[in-house]
């Protein structure tokens, strides 16, 4: 069984870009274009991991993030986000307390190694 993720981000081209690294890893990814449809498909698709935008609009990342977690406190969840000042990472890994905080551009390495460090025991052996 692979691990499943989840991208939850408003421009249609992040999601596709993470469906075609990660997929390439034995990683399925489902895409969410809003916090809304997210919190939705969360109970359908039982992400192990979501990578989630903070600037959307309606519901940003963070009340999204609040929301995932009232939900599933024990569900991984990465800020993927363009934010790259260091009071964003800083508010997002200690304050909020999200599992990690990859800033976009993000390469394709750094997108695998990152995400399979989160998925942890998740990731199938070779």
């Amino acid at each position: 069984m692979h691990p499943k993720i989840m991208v939850v981000d408003d421009e249609p081209d992040t999601i596709d870009l993470v469906k075609i690294i990660l997929e390439s890893e034995n990683i399925e990814v489902i895409g969410a274009s809003s916090g809304f449809e997210c919190l939705e498909l969360m109970d359908v698709e039982k992400p192990d991991l979501i990578l989630l935008d903070i600037m959307m609009p309606d519901m940003n990342g963070w009340e999204t993030f609040h929301k995932i977690k009232e939900k599933d406190p024990g569900l991984p969840v990465a800020m993927l986000t363009v934010k790259s000042q260091e009071f964003d990472k800083m508010l997002g890994l200690h304050v909020l307390k999200a599992d990690d905080y990859i800033t976009k551009p993000f390469s394709r390495k750094e997108l695998i190694k990152r995400t399979k460090e989160l998925l942890g025991t998740k990731i199938p052996n070779s």
